[in-house]
C-alpha cells in the first residue's frame, strides 16, 4: 500500500506531464506544498496543532480529456469540499473518515480540509447501480463488467438488479485507471482487505443511493478512496460523493438507452466535442478556453446538485 502522500504523487501532477497545464500551487503560509493534481493541492502543515497532517485544497480547475483547462469554473473548490463534508457527516456511523479539521488557513477556507496521514489502498473503488461509461462499454463488448456476468439485454442507463464492486487499477502519473477483476484487487491487497473493501465501498454506495433518491437524484455510480490507519482501521478518505466522483442523474428523466442528463461537467465535455468549439481532440492541442455560458451553465449544474443534495441553499 502507499502512504497518502505517494498516493496522491500518482496522479498526475506538476511538471509529470506536461500537456496537463496545471498551474503552480499558491504558496500557504505554514504550510510545504507536495503535489498538485487535476483539481486538489495537498500540502503538508509544517506548524500549529496539526503540523504533520496534511491539508488538502479543492482549487477551481476542471479538466477534460485528460487536459486541465485554462478556463476554471468559479466556485466549484469550494462546492466539492462543503459537498464532501456534508456526505463525510452522514456515512460516519458507517465508515470513519480521514478529516480532522475545517480549521484551514484564511487563504483556503471553504475549500479545504486538515485530513490524517493514511496508508490507501492503491484500488479505486467504484460501485455501480446502473450501466454507463467504462461499465457501458466493457459490458457492450464481453457482457461483463470486472469479470461480473450481468444480465443480456441491458441498454445504456439500465438499473442493475443490485449495486456492484467494480473496481479500477490506480495507474500511474498520466495514465488512465483500468477496470481490473475482484481476484485482481485480492493479489493488490490480500484477501481480508479485498472484503473489506468491496464490504464498506457497497454499503456507502448502498445509503447514499437511498438519500439521493430521496431527494430525485439516481447515483448512477460513484468512486470511493480508502485508506488505513497505523491501527489498521479502514477509513474514507479523499473526496467523497460529488459531482467530480460520481454519475449524479436527475430521476425525473432518466431514460433507459441513451445518455442520461448529469450533474457533472458533461456540459464541458459536449462543447468541447462541438464544431462550436473548433476542437480537434485527436489532434493533440490542448482544448480552446471556455466560453462564458458555458462556464455559467457548468456551475450551475455543480451548485444545483449541491442544493439538491444538501437541502442548503450554495
Amino acid at each position: 500500500m502507499l502512504a497518502l502522500t505517494d498516493w496522491f504523487a500518482r496522479r498526475p501532477s506538476v511538471g509529470a506531464v506536461a500537456d496537463l497545464n496545471i498551474p503552480d500551487a499558491p504558496a500557504i503560509d505554514g504550510a510545504r506544498h507536495l503535489h498538485s493534481g487535476k483539481v486538489r493541492d495537498l500540502y503538508e502543515l509544517t506548524s500549529g496543532e496539526h503540523a504533520g497532517d496534511l491539508l488538502m485544497v479543492a482549487s477551481d480547475r476542471i479538466s477534460a480529456f485528460d487536459f486541465v483547462l485554462d478556463t476554471t469554473i468559479p466556485d466549484k473548490g469550494e462546492i466539492l469540499t462543503r459537498m464532501s463534508l456534508w456526505w463525510f457527516g452522514r456515512l460516519s456511523q458507517l465508515v470513519p473518515n480521514h478529516i480532522l479539521s475545517t480549521d484551514v488557513p484564511a487563504g483556503v477556507r471553504g475549500r479545504a480540509v486538515v485530513c490524517a496521514q493514511l496508508t490507501m489502498f492503491p484500488v479505486e473503488c467504484v460501485a455501480r447501480g446502473y450501466l454507463a461509461g467504462t461499465g457501458l462499454v466493457d459490458y457492450t463488448a464481453t457482457g461483463q463488467v470486472c469479470g461480473i456476468p450481468l444480465p443480456e439485454g441491458l441498454v445504456d442507463g439500465s438499473r442493475l438488479h443490485e449495486p456492484i464492486f467494480t473496481p479500477a487499477s490506480k495507474a500511474a502519473m498520466g495514465d488512465h485507471d483500468e477496470n481490473v477483476s475482484y481476484d485482481a484487487v485480492v493479489r493488490a491487497v490480500g484477501d481480508e482487505s479485498a472484503a473489506e473493501l468491496r464490504r464498506l465501498t457497497l454499503l456507502v454506495d448502498t445509503r447514499a443511493e437511498e438519500v439521493a433518491r430521496e431527494r430525485g437524484i439516481l447515483l448512477a455510480d460513484t468512486t470511493f478512496e480508502f485508506g488505513s490507519r497505523a491501527d489498521g482501521t479502514t477509513v474514507l478518505a479523499d473526496e467523497v460523493l460529488t459531482p467530480d466522483s460520481s454519475r449524479f442523474w436527475p430521476a425525473a428523466e432518466w431514460q433507459p438507452g441513451r445518455s442520461q442528463p448529469s450533474y457533472d461537467k458533461q456540459i464541458v465535455r459536449d462543447w468541447l466535442l462541438s464544431p462550436e468549439s473548433g476542437w480537434d481532440r485527436a489532434s493533440g492541442a490542448a482544448p480552446p478556453p471556455l466560453p462564458d455560458a458555458v462556464v455559467e451553465r457548468t456551475r450551475s449544474r455543480y451548485v444545483e446538485a449541491y442544493e439538491l443534495l444538501t437541502g442548503e441553499r450554495f
